[in-house]
């Protein structure tokens, strides 16, 4: 059904007729989509392509924009331009890491670091390679695209990069052929190979959705048409959540016309309000409006949310142990196989035998990752996992994946924050692992210690969080915030 568009829409449209790059800051309910196809229907006679985060919107923006507009993902296009060469490569048998890496030449240990490092390890690593160099801008195989291992310092690094990227260079090398190799072909490879082609996207405009967690290969491909054709970057800084897997946001160096989408029509302006609080810490270049026409709520509330978002996998199944053992329905976005694999790896070292799951991969037993998680700085983040272990035991961990139910069956949906985005839900509770930032040596006028700053990642992540609400926002998890210094208070616009 047509609308009328709001100022904000409105100025976007005038700047696209005028054949402008133009870079949309979409806060979080306002309408991207909406907007996009706005702009490509009041220009009849234009066409090009609209990108999409993943297959799902590119099929439903499909049906709302006219048709003279591609809806595609980047693998669709670069699929359609010369992945379909490799479809026999893609439908081949999976086959372990361990085995590929036996094909390469890697079938004995290697002693990196004072540790032991078996040929399964160093198969995994050779692949991992292979993928953050398909996801990089980079034409070729580099030391930076080796992942780094937890227990190896620098020293240990570099040696572990010398040893494994030779077999990574033989690795990418073995991905050329279209007939038959060593390596699994997976979809990342023929996007990366369509990117090295420097690819020229025909149509008058180009529409990239989620532009702040594009992924360097991608950026090249997009930036690559800026001379040939209109760009229109569509996205949320404040939803920038996949930096710790090489995303960038690229909209804030483009040069073009930057505007905002700030009303939102997901929420009422008490859940605004929150949003903003977050959004202010950060540091984000917009404010939302909420609808006043949207009844929403803030505040605890009894009884079982429709979804509960948590910062981390640990949180999520500490979540699911308690609804299960209530007799709740229980769902987990994405399914349970990322807890299972950690579960595993923890009955695997417990009962003695090495893992090679990628987190745990350097440990030879519990008692070895228990005295990490506790006393090496860099190990904190597998306390709670290791708290988890030993309270309840990987059998009960596994068991309770294995109770989940679809999401169509279930009362409540538990999901971690980054799963969450782009999802929504009438009433969601904030679980309790968004922690505080610990506490710094500095003391305050009372004598207490003054915590350190609220981190604009972490800042970013609990924004995406609590804009996953539509009616209501129990906020328990962040409530936190409002006793910490750098709190600004909900702020209402």
């Amino acid at each position: 059904m047509p609308f009328a568009p709001t100022e904000e829409q409105a100025a976007a449209l005038e700047v696209f007729q005028n054949g402008e790059h133009l870079a949309i800051q979409a806060g979080a309910g306002t309408g991207k989509t909406s907007t996009l196809a706005l702009l490509a229907e009041q220009t009849p006679a234009r066409g090009g392509h609209y990108l999409a985060f993943n297959r799902a919107i590119a099929i439903d923006a499909a049906s709302r924009f006219p048709a003279t507009v591609r809806c595609k993902t980047a693998h669709s296009l670069a699929y359609g331009a010369l992945g379909f060469r490799y479809r026999g490569r893609l439908n081949s048998p999976r086959r372990p890491g361990w085995q590929i890496g036996q094909d390469l030449g890697l079938s004995a240990p290697a002693r990196i670091g004072g540790l032991d490092l078996m040929p399964a390890t160093l198969s995994n690593t050779v692949l991992r390679t292979l993928t953050r160099f398909c996801q990089s801008a980079d034409r070729e195989l580099g030391y930076h695209h080796v992942p780094r291992l937890r227990r190896l310092d620098d020293e240990a690094h570099e040696d572990l990069a010398d040893l494994l990227l030779p077999y990574a260079v033989k690795a990418w090398a073995d991905l050329q052929d279209p007939h038959a190799g060593m390596v699994r072909f997976e979809h990342d490879h023929y996007l990366k190979m369509w990117a090295l082609t420097d690819p020229a996207l025909a149509g008058d405009f180009l529409l990239l959705d989620e532009a702040q967690d594009t992924n360097p290969v991608l950026e090249h491909i997009v930036l690559a048409q800026k001379e040939r054709t209109q760009i229109v970057m569509v996205g949320d800084s404040a939803q920038a959540i996949y930096g710790w897997r090489g995303a960038r946001d690229v909209m804030g160096g483009f040069d073009a016309s930057h505007l905002t989408l700030t009303r939102s029509f997901r929420f009422g302006p008490e859940l605004a309000a929150e949003a903003n609080r977050w959004l202010a810490l950060s540091k984000a270049p917009i404010h939302l409006t909420g609808s006043p026409e949207i009844p929403t709520s803030v505040g605890p509330r009894r009884g079982h949310p429709d979804a509960v978002l948590c910062r981390t996998n640990i949180g999520a199944v500490t979540e699911i142990l308690n609804l299960l053992a209530s007799g709740v329905p229980t769902a987990l976005v994405g399914g349970g196989d990322a807890l299972r694999g950690l579960a595993q790896a923890a009955r695997d070292l417990i009962q003695g035998r090495r893992s090679h799951h990628p987190e745990l991969v350097l440990f030879t037993t519990w008692a070895a990752l228990r005295e990490y998680a506790e006393h090496d700085p860099s190990g904190s983040d597998l306390q709670p996992f290791a708290n988890l272990v030993d309270e309840h035991g990987p059998e009960a961990i596994l068991s309770a994946v294995d109770r989940l139910v679809r999401e169509s069956d279930a009362q409540v949906t538990v999901s971690t924050a980054h799963k969450a985005k782009g999802r929504e839900w009438p009433w969601v509770r904030i679980a309790p692992d968004f922690t505080p930032p610990p506490d710094t040596d500095e003391l305050d006028d009372a004598g207490l210690p003054i915590p350190a700053p609220v981190d604009e990642a972490e800042a970013r992540l609990a924004y995406v969080a609590v804009t996953r609400a539509r009616r209501h926002l129990d906020p328990d998890g962040l409530a936190w915030i409002t006793r910490h210094p750098d709190n600004p208070g909900p702020l209402h616009t």
